[in-house]
């Protein structure tokens, strides 16, 4: 049951692939709740979620939502958040927010906890969930940048549709379908809903996560470049990234090179960090073909860390493989982790 002295808290997009894993996560990590607020769009007010075994009915999202809400999970898309969390924040609530909207907001704390926690110290009623990709290469980088410094990260993602959303998901199931019934289908979610064309994912691999950027960029690679130098408050660090979609429903996979300040360092050296780092998990023995797979990351909060190598040219530079499932430590879990934080530091009571 709720808790009596708990909080108020709401969460936007309620019913949405991340918005649905927000809710599962309040109840696995009993999250102090007196009251529970469930807001969607129009379209989906009106469904029923269960939450600790009581139903609770979905409400169209208005400013008026948020009166007496402490804390506001939003995961309902950036025009969403640029709308409703300054209307939460005006009658008292701690935004969470998972969108990019506020993300690169100077102004905004971008929060991964392993990483960053005491930034959000500094936040002026918003904080910034950051992007899937991004939050599970920085846990596992961060320790290895605390002991050896950090120069370069050159990182090529391998990202599940669930990061598109249920459409995405949906729409990969029915073209693998219809692809082994030899029947016609007419891709029409990915890579980006909104752009000119429209590709096969099932059997397939799109080098395009997001628009692309006047330098060739996607906005997707864009945001893991700025996103990490923000959350590592490394301003030079040199950084580039390459985003691809894959046909695997849940679980991002990264291949990272990087490169450390120190030299003579050891693949054990680095290995013996990450085994000890919060919210990462070492799988990775070759010899037993030990690896991060994303089949095996779903469902779970930590990210997986494996394929651990040194360049075979820079003494400095080191190869790694990175697994985390992209609706929990990507989105869901790290929302619920920033809100555990703002208990435990104090800043809300």
């Amino acid at each position: 049951m709720t808790h009596p002295n708990g909080l108020h808290v709401a969460v936007v997009g309620a019913t949405g692939a991340v918005g649905t894993q927000m809710i599962q996560t309040l109840e696995n990590r009993d999250f102090p709740i007196s009251k529970l607020t469930l807001l969607s769009s129009e379209r989906s007010a009106g469904k029923k979620v269960k939450f600790k075994g009581e139903e609770i009915i979905v409400q169209a999202a208005t400013p008026e939502s948020f009166e007496g809400v402490q804390i506001a999970l939003f995961s309902a898309g950036g025009s969403v958040s640029k709308q409703l969390a300054p209307e939460a924040v005006k009658r008292g609530a701690i935004v969470v927010d998972n969108t990019s909207a506020y993300r690169m907001d100077e102004d905004v704390p971008l929060v991964v906890p392993e990483v960053n926690e005491e930034a959000l110290k500094d936040h002026n009623g918003i904080i910034a969930n950051p992007n899937c990709s991004t939050i599970q290469m920085v846990v596992a980088l961060e320790p290895i940048r605390k002991k050896f410094g950090l120069n370069k990260i050159i990182v090529s993602t391998y990202q599940a549709v669930s990061g598109a959303g249920d459409a995405a998901i949906n729409e990969m199931k029915e073209q693998a379908k219809a692809i082994l019934d030899g029947s016609e289908y007419t891709p029409e979610v990915l890579p980006v809903k909104g752009d000119k064309k429209h590709y096969q994912i099932a059997f397939n691999v799109i080098p395009q996560i997001d628009r692309f950027e006047e330098n060739g960029f996607t906005y997707e690679e864009m945001k893991m470049i700025n996103e990490t130098k923000k959350i590592m408050g490394l301003g030079d660090l040199h950084v580039a990234a390459t985003c691809v979609r894959l046909p695997v429903e849940t679980g991002h996979s990264e291949s990272v090179y990087f490169e450390i300040e120190q030299g003579n360092v050891t693949v054990q050296e680095i290995k013996n960090i990450l085994s000890e780092a919060p919210g990462v998990v070492l799988e990775d023995d070759p010899s037993q073909q030990i690896y991060p797979m994303p089949a095996n990351c779903v469902g779970k909060n930590d990210v997986f860390v494996g394929r651990i190598r040194k360049d075979l040219d820079r003494d400095n530079g080191f190869h790694m493989w990175v697994v985390s499932d992209n609706l929990l430590k990507g989105a869901a879990w790290n929302s619920v982790q920033i809100a555990e934080g703002l208990v435990r530091l104090g800043i809300i009571k």
